[in-house]
């Protein structure tokens, strides 16, 4: 009964996430903001751009599907740096925690994560002073995540999450909130197919106010009085997108891996993404892993959307290719993940780097050992 209702449950709340994400109007590509809640941070992702959503595991899962948040054993850190169009002075700094509640296999666990974009100092221009000399802004781009993970059988893992996200420069500031879900499943004798799904970014409107809106102007009873007077701003909506995934482990080197100690030799995971944006064009991925005795990582992926390969209709910068690679190592029990991502752009042509790095701390002696 328990395993009927967690299916039960599973597949009523895909059908949920289905609905309200397919309900997206492209004819109103543009009108969202908040684009920073589509940059994933983690170099692992980065290098399949993204469709690991099956698969994802850890803290990272929080940035793609937080559902894979789920499989953190113990405390596990991480901080990425992602070099934006390389040249354009925008990096965008990541720092994430995540805590195992409790010793059982099935502990909740939660996670967190802060990222900030850095556009370096941008010139002051008005009226009167169209090419600067008056100075320079910093803008500010702020998230604050928090999700919380699951697991409900040996099967399903499933996580919920919210994002605090502010946006301000001088004079001028907007302030929102986005929350997201999603399950992972995964099934198969050596537990090597993979199904994920994720609604993220659903939340409320954002609305830029500040004194950067105002303007003083002469009052019209032609007295040569002067009055304040506040432009009106339109609220956005956040980019809300559902991503559906599926992914397959081919186990090689003659192990049977029926002891989740075992590690292969060599693992080749393949994977498949799609996903339907609300505000901008749909995506479909596929993604390719090698992984040599889990210790060393080759990725690549390709993503397409509608003219991507089109210099002139194209609404994205990327070519659609990503490659990356990843070494994990130990010391004193602990693991050491580093992760390298490279996707290629065009208009301008210098690429997207991130970089990451991932600490898997061991549980205390004292603790009981996972189920």
């Amino acid at each position: 009964m328990k395993k009927l209702f967690v299916k039960s449950g599973m597949t009523v709340l895909a059908a949920i996430i289905s609905v309200a994400a397919l309900a997206g109007n492209k004819d109103r590509s543009g009108q969202a903001g908040a684009a920073e809640l589509l940059i994933n941070p983690w170099a692992a992702t980065s290098g399949v751009f993204g469709s690991n959503t099956a698969v994802v595991k850890g803290l990272e899962a929080m940035r793609s599907n937080i559902a894979g948040l789920a499989y953190t054993d113990g405390m596990e850190i991480g901080l990425s740096y992602d070099i934006y169009l390389k040249g354009a002075n925008v990096n965008v700094y990541n720092l994430g925690f995540a805590q195992k509640l409790g010793h059982g296999s099935d502990a909740p666990v939660l996670g967190i994560t802060i990222q900030a974009m850095n556009f370096g100092e941008i010139t002051i221009t008005d009226y009167n002073n169209p090419v600067g000399g008056i100075g320079t802004y910093k803008p500010s781009f702020f998230n604050l995540q928090a999700g919380f993970a699951k697991t409900f059988s040996h099967s399903i893992h499933a996580g919920v999450g919210a994002t605090f996200v502010s946006e301000q420069i001088t004079n001028a500031r907007a302030s929102g909130a986005a929350f997201e879900a999603g399950v992972q499943y995964v099934t198969g004798d050596q537990d090597n197919f993979h199904f994920g799904i994720t609604l993220r970014n659903v939340g409320t409107n954002m609305k830029f106010t500040g004194e950067g809106f105002s303007f003083d102007s002469e009052t019209p009873d032609g007295t040569g009085n002067t009055i304040s007077r506040l432009t009106p701003t339109e609220k956005f909506e956040m980019p809300t997108y559902l991503n559906i995934g599926a992914a397959y482990d081919f186990y090689l080197g003659g192990k049977s891996l029926k002891n989740k100690d075992d590690l292969p030799a060599h693992r080749v995971t393949a994977m498949l993404a799609f996903t339907s944006n609300s505000f901008n064009n749909d995506y479909v991925g596929v993604g390719l892993e090698y992984a040599f005795k889990e210790q060393f990582m080759l990725r690549a992926g390709y993503r397409y959307e509608k003219d991507i390969s089109n210099d002139v209709l194209s609404t994205t910068f990327y070519t659609g290719f990503s490659a990356g690679a990843g070494i994990r190592t130990k010391f004193n029990g602990n693991g050491l993940v580093i992760d390298y991502a490279f996707r290629p752009t065009h208009r301008p042509d210098n690429g997207v780097h991130n970089i990451s790095l991932r600490f898997n701390l061991k549980r205390s002696a004292k603790a009981p050992a996972a189920e």
